[in-house]
């Protein structure tokens, strides 16, 4: 197995265990145990130690014990201090590196996020974050050259992580919560409902939300189960969102949680049953960060809606940027904002991963999730709700997202091709608007009467896959705009417009 074709990204990503038809095995015990092997050479070469102690954890994937077993053999093997942390979340793992009973130079998450029960992976960390997409391929050629480097003495000691990253978000929320009348039981009165999607996340009800007297009667989907048989974790999947809304309404609970697996990513969900998810949750995360920090940037990914774009810099009156998707790359950008003398204290995904300045950076789906509760809770002893931070958010009639497979070898190059003819295409074709600014793909608005909206096409971070996302606020608008962009899709032969054929026909 060429180990090079495992990294995705500032990941690692493969096929685990088998189960799903055409997709063989390529990431197994030795695999990891030589990516483990090659982050430590990493670790000692970085910070020049011999002496590393380094955290490893998992989230509830039928194959995470296998794996765990053996990556923490590996280093072990190789001399170092290895904590094993069992079932964690992957924010917790970097915070290993941060508490002081602790006090690791690396860590490694075993998690392929939301993605199905065949597939596992490997998140990475040192003390100043996650790594990044260079590192990665950095420690994949120290494991495909065996380049270790070795020493006597290595040791192998269970830690409580999730128990200590609880207590930290227990002691946040009583601290900035500040209840005159009942300090330690901050959250009494209060109905918090949580979807872990039988990921990793159900700590945060028994040790979170019980401890500081909510009611979570209605929580769901609690137990990890590697085969997520009630829904996708995923806060952006249809189906996973309806479930959570549907079990605030059903329990007349005042607020709704829902993680992702690893518990990088999270959503909300109102006292009403209705959603904040997507634009939404950036939206509030958004009015969050702003109130002590008015004026600041957020730094969000390609596909945030106009609306939304409006409500932040008219109604919050902060700036707002548009990058490129990827968690860590609109991390990076707010860090390099920060770096440069301009204050940007989210950096956030419509996916739910969100990073606060004020949280290392780190995207903790669980942190967000403490940070809304904590608003929460102030607001509803005003006898107010969290809903009405972001009531003047406005969403789009329609939305559409469809994506095109490049069906050539290079598809990096062709992808390529295709943007810079789209680029020049408004030339000729005066309704394509193209937006100033374009940081990944190009994104275009429509007047009303060709569609009124805009559309944004762009290369996918690692697949041979052109996404399109298409908003309208007129009813049939997507359709629309997604039919004139097809006259000149139509002329590039190696793209499989089939979905197209079947949207528009």
């Amino acid at each position: 197995m060429d180990l090079r074709k495992l990294q995705n990204g500032s990941d690692i990503r493969g096929v685990a265990v088998e189960g799903i038809e055409n997709e063989p095995v390529t990431l197994r015990e030795e695999e990891v145990s030589l990516f483990a092997s090659g982050f430590l050479t990493f670790i000692r070469k970085k910070t020049k130690k011999e002496d590393i102690r380094i955290a490893i954890g998992h989230d509830s994937r039928v194959s995470a014990n296998a794996l765990s077993n053996a990556v923490i053999e590996a280093l072990k093997n190789d001399g170092a201090q290895v904590l094993d942390c069992g079932l964690s979340s992957t924010p917790s793992m970097f915070m290993a590196t941060i508490f002081e009973d602790y006090q690791c130079d690396a860590s490694i998450m075993l998690t392929a996020s939301h993605l199905p029960f065949n597939r596992n992976g490997m998140k990475f960390f040192d003390r100043e974050g996650g790594l990044n997409k260079s590192d990665i391929a950095e420690l994949i050629e120290y494991a495909i050259a065996k380049d270790f480097t070795t020493y006597p003495n290595g040791s192998v000691k269970k830690a409580p992580l999730l128990e200590t990253y609880s207590a930290y978000l227990v002691d946040l929320i009583r601290k900035e919560v500040n209840h005159s009348q009942h300090y330690e039981t901050p959250l009494q009165g209060m109905h918090i409902i949580v979807d872990a999607g039988n990921g990793a996340g159900g700590f945060y009800v028994d040790q979170v939300l019980k401890p500081l007297g909510a009611n979570t009667e209605g929580s769901q989907f609690l137990e990890p189960d590697g085969m997520f048989p009630n829904h996708i974790p995923n806060p952006e999947d249809k189906d996973a969102m309806h479930s959570i809304c549907e079990a605030v309404k059903k329990h007349h609970a005042d607020l709704g949680i829902i993680f992702d697996t690893d518990v990088d990513r999270s959503s909300a969900v109102d006292g009403e049953g209705k959603e904040i998810s997507r634009n939404a949750i950036v939206a509030l995360a958004a009015a969050l960060a702003c109130e002590k920090h008015p004026g600041t940037t957020i730094v969000t990914d390609s596909v945030t809606s106009d609306e939304l774009h409006d409500f932040l810099e008219n109604t919050l009156k902060v700036r707002h940027l548009r990058f490129k998707r990827g968690y860590k790359n609109v991390i990076n950008e707010a860090v390099r904002l920060n770096n440069e003398g301009i204050d940007a204290q989210l950096a956030i995904e419509t996916s739910g991963h969100a990073a606060l300045k004020e949280n290392y950076f780190l995207d903790d789906g669980a942190y967000l999730a403490t940070k809304i509760i904590i608003k929460a809770a102030k607001m509803f002893q005003e006898g107010n709700t969290i809903a009405s931070l972001i009531k003047d958010l406005k969403h789009p009639l329609e939305e559409k997202e469809l994506r095109f497979r490049i069906l050539c070898e290079d598809f990096q190059s062709y992808g390529d091709q295709v943007l810079a003819a789209l680029k020049a295409y408004p030339k000729e074709h005066p309704e394509f608007h193209l937006a100033p600014v374009n940081h990944e793909g190009l994104r275009f608005s429509f007047d009303k009467e060709y569609g009124n909206g805009w559309c944004l096409l762009r290369k996918s971070l690692h697949d041979p896959i052109l996404p399109l996302n298409v908003e309208s606020n007129t009813e049939g608008g997507c359709k629309v705009i997604v039919k004139q962009l097809a006259q000149f899709l139509y002329q590039f032969d190696q793209l499989d417009l089939s979905v197209l054929d079947e949207y528009i026909k």
